[in-house]
């Protein structure tokens, strides 16, 4: 999977820290929570996004959003964690997909790094490259997979 490029200068506009949709709504995680959403990103999605997830709880100001309603997570986003100006690991539950929580996730995440003083962001091994293209005009980096998950230790 290829990484993106997304000019942060031409980010589209958005509220951030406004989202809220049907009761979803989305903030930065705060250290409390730490061991309750990485062990869900562990849960629901993987092991090695929960390795993400913990490294984003380890910067300051912690480089992860969640999305929740009520006390239920929902989705979740974390940048700053394999590299720096690296956006991602993220994802949303399959049942509250397509209400617009991921791209919230994705331009309170972008916008962070824009107002941590970068001008250009990395999608790191992207999947869906039409929704990003599509959300933040993200461009495809030729020659960048496996880029930085090059040699990357699996679990046999």
């Amino acid at each position: 999977m290829q990484d993106m490029l997304v000019r942060l200068y031409d980010l589209p506009i958005y509220n951030v820290g406004g989202f809220e949709c049907d009761g979803v709504k989305i903030k930065r995680a705060i250290a409390p929570e730490m061991e309750l959403i990485c062990h869900w990103v562990g849960e629901h999605f993987s092991k090695v996004w929960k390795s993400e997830c913990q490294v984003a709880f380890a910067n300051s100001p912690i480089s992860c959003f969640v999305a929740y309603e009520g006390q239920t997570i929902v989705g979740f986003a974390c940048y700053n964690s394999t590299a720096k100006d690296f956006f991602g690991p993220t994802g949303v539950l399959d049942h509250y997909r397509g209400k617009g929580i991921g791209k919230a996730l994705l331009l309170e995440s972008l916008y962070a790094l824009k107002h941590e003083g970068y001008a250009y962001a990395i999608i790191g091994g992207v999947g869906p490259a039409e929704f990003y293209k599509s959300a933040v005009d993200a461009e495809l980096i030729s020659h960048s997979s496996p880029g930085v998950y090059r040699d990357l230790l699996k679990e046999k």
